[in-house]
Order: C-alpha cells, then structure tokens, then sequence
C-alpha cells in the first residue's frame, strides 16, 4: 500500500500546534515501515525536508514540487495526476492538516484540529478568515474521511458541517518522552539568566492571540502582585507572535507588569520543559482550544494544570485538573492562581500522580497506529469496489 502524505505542516522548524501533530504523526508512521513490509509512504512538500524529517529509505520517499503559490489547488493535484497516468500513483492521500488536494485523483483524508475559525471570526486577518472557511468546507465535501484530534472537536465538525459522525475518527496527539532522557547541563539556569526568570513563577505556553485569553490573565494576575505575599512572582509566556498579538503584549505593559511576566518567544521542546518542570504549575485560561498540547505536556512531566472547563480542555486536561469555570471570569482566574499557590503538599502530590496516570493514555503511536488502520480500511474498501467493476 502506497500512502501519500502532504509533509509541509511537519516540515517547519519552530513547530506549534498542527506542525507539532503532523511531525511527530510522521515520525510515528515512518517507524511502522520497519514492522510492515507492505507499507510505503511518499511525502510531497513544497520546499526540501529538514534534517529533523525521518530520513528517506525504499519505504519512505520525498517528492518535493514547486511553485508554493496555488500548492493544494493546482501543483500537488497535477502532480498525483502525473503519478496515476504513469501508473505509479498512490493508493490514497493523507492531509494532515484541514485542506486535501483540490480535485484528487485519488481518494484524500484530512486533518482538522479545531474550527476556531467558525467560533471566532473576528480573531483572524480577514484574508485568513477566507481562505480557512472557504478551503476547510471544500475539503470536508471532497474527503473519504477526516481525523480531528479530540471528541470535541469531533462534535463540533458534525455540528456545523452537518456530516456523519462515522466519517469522522478522533486520533489523540501524544507526548514524546525520549526528549527528556537527554541530559544537558545548566538549561535551566542559562534560561533563568538569559530571561531573568525567578522562583516563583507560573508558566503559559502556546501561540500569543487572543483566544488564549491572556489579557484576562495578566488582570488576574496584576491583582495577586498586588499582595504582599505574592508580590515575587512571575508569569513566564513561552510562544511566538500570533494574529492580533499586539494589544496583548501592550496589556502588560499597561498593567505595569514588565518586570514580572516574561515573554520568551519560541523556545524549543526541551527549553519548555525545563522550565515547565520547575513552575508552580501551567496555566493556560483559553477559551478555545481543538486539544492543547501544553496541558498533555505538563501532566506528562508531573505538573499541576490550571486550565478552563472549555471546549476540548476537559478532555485533555482530566479530572485532576484545577479547573477555571468561567475563564472569562478575572476574579475565577485569580482564585486558581492563590489555590494552586496555597495547595497542600500532598494534595499536590496527588494531583501530579493521578495527571501522570491520566496523560499516560495518549500515544503517539497509537495516534500513528489508528491512523493507518483507518487508511488502510478505506484502501482495501476502494480495492472492492473497482474489482465489482
């Protein structure tokens, strides 16, 4: 079976969200090469893949076709065109990201992480707001099958593109552990030094936009600095510039908070844990979010979470979570934050064992594993159906 894949999420350098799912998906797949004789993979990019990409062997093969310009809707179709009239197509194509090859040749499944767009218009450029409504629905009509990330992102597919629920399979993220079995010395301390990071200090990771409800959060948070026992915390932001980021940034500034919440900009997996394992927790009060990765990521490493009852963040997050009900709410921020401060060793403890307990069910490779016995089922489907012909 010759699965094509679309590798341009997976090949970026600074990874977040959909790039960090897409990468470690394509690392898992490439590894099942080694136990299934059957299985081949051929990845289409725009660009030449970067060194960290599984390396090309027989079973796993890079095509990369330019112009980027008009990619998904004229030089990958002509491309997989190209490949089926040589008759060296591939049995299907795998997107993982929202929008599948425009007119497909072959069948194609797609990825949707989450329809914040939908819910949230007006947090996006105009441009962008386009072309993701426009593109994802095209793609929801012309998919054989779509993977989305977390039952409630599932839900929300169904909900506003009216399709069956049996076309649509959630497949987890996962944590990968083996990035914390490296061993470098003084990360942590060049990172408090090059940031002027002190304990004690909590710690917000992902993109800076206003979905992630930061600007609630500095308010809160200005108001604990306001007690005396408070007043040597910090909040540590780790992630890049997002849409609209800059009134957020502009919030701290006017809350007279630069010298207690520290922008770091990007950093890479293991700089984020580092610093995750040494926070009085992660918070994260977003308003919306299709899994959140970060909050998987501090229970896996033995954090505490502070995260919103919304959307997929119960899901991710489990019942050991502290909870925000209302993340709108400024005054139910700035509970948790004292709550978390104030809990008991061993309330603490336990919240740690039983999030490490709970984080332990996603995989990436089960994620990789699913994904396969899904393509492969509409393979074999496809297969049937051309023999009754």
């Amino acid at each position: 079976m010759l699965i094509g894949i679309d590798g341009n999420e997976a090949n970026v350098e600074q990874k977040v969200g959909s790039n960090v799912y897409a990468f470690n998906l394509l690392q898992q797949l490439s590894l099942l090469t080694n136990k299934r004789s059957d299985l081949k993979f051929r990845i289409y990019l725009k660009n030449k893949p970067n060194n960290s990409l599984p390396l090309k062997n027989p079973a796993w093969n890079y095509i990369v076709t330019g112009p980027a310009k008009a990619w998904t809707q004229w030089r990958l179709p002509s491309q997989l065109y190209f490949e089926k009239l040589k008759g060296s197509g591939s049995d299907i194509f795998f997107s993982p990201g929202h929008y599948g090859p425009r007119k497909s040749p072959i069948k194609s499944v797609i990825t949707i992480m989450d329809l914040a767009f939908l819910h949230f218009p007006n947090e996006f450029l105009e441009k962008d707001l386009k072309q993701l409504t426009a593109w994802t629905q095209y793609s929801v009509k012309q998919a054989a099958h779509i993977f989305t990330i977390s039952q409630f992102s599932k839900d929300d597919i169904v909900d506003n593109y009216h399709i069956d629920p049996e076309k649509i399979t959630v497949t987890y993220p996962g944590f990968d552990m083996t990035l914390n079995k490296t061993e470098r010395d003084n990360s942590y301390q060049n990172l408090k030094k090059q940031y002027g990071i002190d304990l004690p200090y909590f710690l917000f990771i992902g993109t800076i936009q206003p979905r992630k409800n930061l600007e609630r959060l500095f308010v809160a948070f200005s108001h604990l600095k306001n007690l005396a026992e408070f007043k040597n915390h910090q909040l540590i932001i780790v992630g890049k510039k997002g849409w609209l980021y800059e009134p957020i940034m502009l919030k701290v500034r006017d809350l007279g908070l630069v010298d207690s919440v520290i922008f770091t900009g990007f950093l890479s997996e293991f700089e984020k844990h580092e610093l995750l394992r040494y926070s009085l927790g992660l918070v994260m009060p977003s308003l919306f979010e299709g899994f959140g990765i970060p909050v998987l990521e501090a229970l896996s490493l033995g954090v505490p979470v502070i995260t919103s009852r919304a959307s997929s963040l119960p899901e991710v997050a489990g019942p050991q979570a502290m909870y925000i009900e209302d993340p709108t709410s400024v005054v139910e921020i700035e509970k948790s934050l004292v709550r978390m401060i104030e809990l008991p060793v061993n309330q603490r403890m336990e919240m740690i064992a039983e999030g490490k307990k709970y984080a332990s069910k996603f995989s990436w490779r089960q994620c990789a594993q699913t994904t396969i016995d899904v393509l492969s089922g509409l393979v074999e489907q496809n297969n049937k159906y051309v023999k009754r012909f």
